[in-house]
């Protein structure tokens, strides 16, 4: 909380020019309880959008930054998937307010949950996993060797050391079936994807149409143990129906195998979707 970094840049100006609408803010929560963005104005004069920004207007950059202070907690998330806050002496107990944890502490605690997460893992991708900093976590990686949480490893084709938690432990058998998302951990790391699976993978979403090698909306295919294809989806609401662009399969994926267990996936999602039919408008394969 003490390093919390203001975000858009430069929203530390606003928060020194407009301390009477952070209290305001704070008064209004306490009193009428969790309240998202939607739910509060922009302080009189000043423009509700933040152009440029992924946070969109004032009071949600002033909620989540009053939340990386630890000032507010998410209370729930709508169902428009925006967040709630409350004030955190509500949400969190009160036994941990005075709780003091030193900086090495909680980065070493930090590192621990990052490696369990893992299984093995570099150091690169232990600090990654919290936004740490190389140069911070090394140390705190060193003191988990030394204490035998974590064992120094070499993994073929990886450069430098690897670092395995000391509790994991390698499943006879992996069964898995998912369509994965751009945010989940399996894929979020990218160069650690590749280096893991030899599967490339980019969200392209943000890319121009005219640049994107797979599709706009494109999720990654679990089988087993082996990231097998790409799909690019979209859910035609107005027909009720789920598209499947395009499948790019992985070079060696056995389509006989995978093709039905993809459907399968195409009709648990079409159903979370609340679409009613699933239609393939053809595929291209990468092999």
């Amino acid at each position: 909380m003490p390093t919390h970094q203001f975000r858009p840049r430069g929203f530390e100006l606003f928060l020194q020019k407009n301390a009477g609408y952070v209290d305001w803010v704070l008064a209004e929560i306490d009193r009428r309880g969790p309240l998202a963005a939607e739910d509060l104005p922009a302080p009189e004069g000043v423009d509700r959008r933040l152009n440029g920004s992924w946070l969109g207007t004032v009071p949600r950059a002033l909620l989540e930054h009053l939340f990386g202070r630890g000032v507010l907690a998410v209370a729930e998330r709508r169902p428009s998937m925006a967040r709630a806050f409350d004030l955190s002496e509500r949400l969190v107990p009160l036994g941990h307010h005075g709780r003091k944890v030193t900086r090495k502490e909680a980065q070493r605690e930090l590192v621990r949950i990052a490696a369990r997460a893992h299984g093995v893992a570099t150091v690169a991708d232990l600090a990654d996993y919290f936004r740490l900093r190389v140069g911070e976590v090394q140390p705190r990686i060193a003191e988990l060797v030394e204490s035998g949480e974590l064992l120094e490893v070499a993994v073929e084709g990886w450069r430098g050391p690897a670092y395995l938690h000391r509790e994991a432990r390698l499943p006879r058998r992996v069964e898995a079936a998912s369509l994965i998302s751009p945010f989940d951990p399996l894929v979020w790391t990218r160069k650690r994807t590749e280096r893991l699976f030899g599967f490339e993978y980019r969200f392209e979403i943000f890319i121009p149409r005219e640049q994107r090698r797979w599709g706009c909306y494109v999720l990654p295919f679990l089988l087993g143990e082996r990231l097998v294809a790409c799909v690019d989806l979209k859910a035609d609401r107005p027909s009720g129906r789920l598209l499947a662009l395009a499948t790019h399969y992985e070079p060696g994926a056995d389509r006989a195998e995978v093709e039905p267990a993809l459907g399968a996936e195409f009709e648990t999602m079409a159903g979370w979707l609340g679409l009613e039919a699933v239609v393939s408008a053809g595929d291209r394969s990468l092999s």
